[in-house]
């Protein structure tokens, strides 16, 4: 997020699965927490693009959340069969001539550049040049996606002047790694614009958090009539965040004079994050900064994507080992709770939600159904059971 055997997947071209028998389908228990999680999706899902309960082809956010953190699994274990599962999806969706398969770029949906940031990857194993044409697509979006004055991109086109803080994480990490893989260097000046804007905008002062979105125009009815802000601090809302601030300060020149800027928002942030973690269980809540009202709950989505955040922090010594590493591992042993073998022997995440919008009040946010493995909370414990681990293989 430890070893009995699961029964093979063959993945080839399209991602021909051969039929799985009985309970031959078993994720074996004794292997890393995040090679069985990820083994336990190939067997609900065998061909990828089916991942997060699609029925026909899409070029979805969703697969890129679940792909990448399969291909972190690879790079930390060499099974290439997350890999090649990554790529059948890739494969699947792009054709020749770097189209994309439902992929609208008049849409200016910027979840939509989610799935790019893992063509990166397999563009640099496959030399496989459709993939580069897709890239190059992907990124000519947001040569004329839609920009409020201070020049911070909607999170939608439909969603005029809108800036939620899952937009930074859909869009700025593919900004970033098309930039500093294609020295495009005058580029990170906007890169870091958004999110100096975001933090501008939805920054909460009382808590050092985020609040999920904000309506420059303050017509939404979520909006707050002077600050233009939603409601509340929502836990995964303010994962999104913190999960790319550190990979942007990771790709930053420290010489850039915007550095510190961007440092200062990542430590604050975790300052905020530490003081608001839930001394009982070590997790954060739905919404994050009311952990004392009887309505609100643990989040697993939200709590693995901090767990994250905090341990990259450390592993890139922008936090102190000794101050955040506790922070980190108190909040991941909060996460296994959540996580089941079910009769079939494979994994599954409870007590999450899925595809949270804005919501007008708490109530509404701490009342959202829960689903039975909701893809940001299995991609967010994807990615802290790897990067967890990876800390353990270390020693």
């Amino acid at each position: 997020m430890k070893k009995n055997s699961i029964c093979k997947i063959i993945v080839s071209g399209l991602l021909t699965a051969v039929p799985l028998m009985g309970m031959a389908q078993q994720v074996c228990g004794n292997k890393p927490w995040s090679v069985r999680m990820a083994e336990s999706e190939m067997v609900r899902c065998p061909e990828s693009w089916q991942l997060d309960f699609q029925t026909r082809l899409k070029w979805d956010y969703c697969h890129g959340l679940e792909l990448q953190a399969m291909l972190d699994v690879y790079d930390a274990y060499g099974d290439k069969k997350f890999f090649d599962y990554a790529v059948a999806y890739a494969d699947t969706m792009i054709h020749q001539d770097g189209s994309i398969e439902t992929y609208k770029l008049e849409e200016y949906n910027i979840d939509r550049l989610n799935s790019g940031k893992m063509l990166f990857r397999i563009y640099e194993q496959t030399k496989d040049e459709k993939y580069k044409k897709a890239l190059d697509l992907l990124r000519s979006q947001l040569d004329t996606h839609p920009r409020n004055a201070d020049g911070g991109f909607w999170h939608k086109k439909i969603y005029e002047n809108q800036m939620w803080l899952d937009g930074l994480y859909m869009g700025q990490p593919f900004y970033a790694e098309y930039a500093y893989r294609n020295n495009r260097v005058n580029d990170y000046a906007d890169i870091i614009n958004q999110f100096v804007t975001v933090a501008r905008h939805n920054y909460d002062p009382k808590t050092d958090l985020y609040r999920h979105a904000c309506d420059v125009s303050k017509r939404e009815k979520w909006a707050d009539k002077t600050t233009g802000l939603s409601p509340e601090v929502w836990s995964e809302g303010m994962g999104w965040y913190t999960l790319v601030v550190p990979e942007l300060l990771a790709l930053l020149p420290k010489t850039h004079p915007n550095y510190q800027q961007v440092l200062d928002i990542y430590l604050k942030m975790c300052k905020g994050l530490k003081e608001v973690q839930d001394k009982k269980t070590g997790g954060w809540f739905m919404v994050v900064d009311k952990g004392d009202n009887p309505l609100n709950f643990v989040d697993p989505s939200g709590t693995a994507m901090f767990v994250y955040s905090i341990q990259r922090g450390v592993e890139l010594g922008l936090l102190k080992a000794k101050e955040y590493t506790p922070v980190a591992y108190r909040g991941y042993q909060s996460l296994f709770p959540f996580i089941q073998v079910n009769d079939r022997g494979l994994l599954d995440v409870i007590g999450a939600c899925d595809g949270v919008v804005i919501k007008k009040n708490f109530v509404e946010y701490v009342t959202v159904p829960k689903i039975l493995n909701a893809k940001e909370a299995v991609a967010g414990i994807l990615w802290a059971a790897v990067i967890m681990e990876t800390e353990q293989l270390k020693k």
